[in-house]
């Protein structure tokens, strides 16, 4: 039998999913492990949707996708992250998944070194792989607020080094970069020429400091991928669309990019897209204020418990620290855990060594299944 390509077997697993599997077959498990919004998609969005199935809509479309969706992008860009981009510069992607992947793919060739986060979401590492590409990661460590140090960010770039991944506000970490700091990133990249692929999935929830989009920046536009998605903002995990905005002068290699890849998005998951960026924005602002809620309930839980965590400046996790409990070996501890407390947890490990004696939580679940997911956790002695 042939052998599989060597770089893919060296492609890592998501521990994410590991302990997510498990869960799965054990019933009653409070699942706080994956980052799966508990708001119901709002009604014209699934209307949407079931109106493009009954008219049978369901051809093929352009590949960047359908002209309603892109100009609706364009129009939110543009009001809400003061980004003025044409609908040429936009392709639909199926979810961020793939649009991170395709911004890679587009500037990485075999060899080459992207520098990843660390903590980070698992992916970043995965893409690298799959692309023959090298990850370097750059820590995000405890000592720092898990902010990037500038000046060991800059030691890392090498001659392979081709891009940096941005990602505010973070999945795991639930923290956001400032504006400065960003800036500082796209002048790294700018004096480096270096690109930039930015993961802003969790644009829309932020706790403190408004989102900033690094291609608003001074340098950002021309050298800065933008990742997007409906996935978190409307709960519309399952619907798999998500958008690329790229530079000026991808126009000419996309279309067989995009059509090499997925050909195109399925027509009426854009058309539910359509309707939820272009109807309401009430369920948004609703669900925002759930999650935040959510966070200043368990943040209440732990505290009186006495086990650390990250305070959340944005998306909807929480950071916590169980190093106390876990022998140095966070992965092994959080499939015990499941398994003998039944409570489902990310361990920090599945995004990074950096991640080693901490959890994530999604605290976009049940309140009451979180605040008891929380009171299961081992307290420091």
């Amino acid at each position: 039998m042939p052998e599989i390509a060597a770089h893919i077997v060296a492609t890592p697993g998501s521990g994410i999913r590991h302990i997510y599997e498990i869960a799965l077959q054990r019933p009653g498990t409070i699942m706080l492990a994956v980052g799966e919004p508990s708001a119901q998609v709002a009604q014209p969005v699934r209307d949407a949707a079931a109106a493009a199935w009954r008219a049978g809509r369901t051809r093929y479309t352009a590949n960047a996708g359908i002209s309603g969706l892109r100009e609706a992008i364009a129009a939110t860009l543009a009001r809400q992250n003061g980004l003025q981009v044409g609908t040429e510069r936009i392709w639909v992607t199926a979810g961020a998944t793939q649009a991170l992947h395709q911004a890679m793919a587009l500037v990485l060739a075999p060899g080459d070194e992207v520098l990843v986060p660390d903590p980070g979401y698992t992916t970043f590492t995965m893409n690298a792989h799959m692309l023959s590409a090298r990850p370097v990661p750059y820590a995000l460590t405890p000592e720092r607020g898990f902010q990037p140090d500038l000046d060991a960010l800059e030691r890392l770039v090498t001659p392979r080094t081709r891009a940096i991944i941005v990602n505010s506000p973070s999945n795991p970490l639930g923290s956001t970069f400032s504006r400065a700091t960003l800036q500082a990133i796209v002048d790294l990249a700018v004096a480096r020429d270096l690109w930039v692929i930015s993961d802003e999935v969790y644009e829309r929830f932020t706790w403190g400091e408004p989102h900033v989009s690094l291609a608003t920046l001074s340098g950002g536009d021309e050298r800065v991928l933008s990742v997007f998605s409906v996935s978190k903002t409307y709960a519309m995990t399952g619907a798999r669309v998500g958008w690329l905005v790229t530079p000026p002068g991808f126009e000419a290699v996309m279309p067989a990019v995009q059509e090499a890849a997925i050909s195109c998005v399925n027509a009426p998951a854009q058309e539910a897209a359509v309707a939820a960026l272009t109807g309401s924005q009430e369920p948004v602002e609703i669900a925002a204020r759930a999650y935040r809620e959510n966070l200043a309930a368990a943040c209440r839980v732990l505290d009186e418990r006495g086990i650390g965590y990250l305070e959340p400046t944005g998306a909807f996790y929480l950071w916590i620290d169980v190093s106390h409990a876990t022998d140095g070996d966070v992965a092994a501890w959080a499939e015990r855990f499941l398994i003998e407390r039944g409570v489902a947890v990310a361990p920090g490990s599945a995004f990074g060594a950096s991640g080693e004696g901490w959890i994530r939580v999604c605290v976009a679940s049940d309140l009451a299944d979180l605040e008891e997911g929380l009171r299961r956790l081992p307290a420091p002695r």
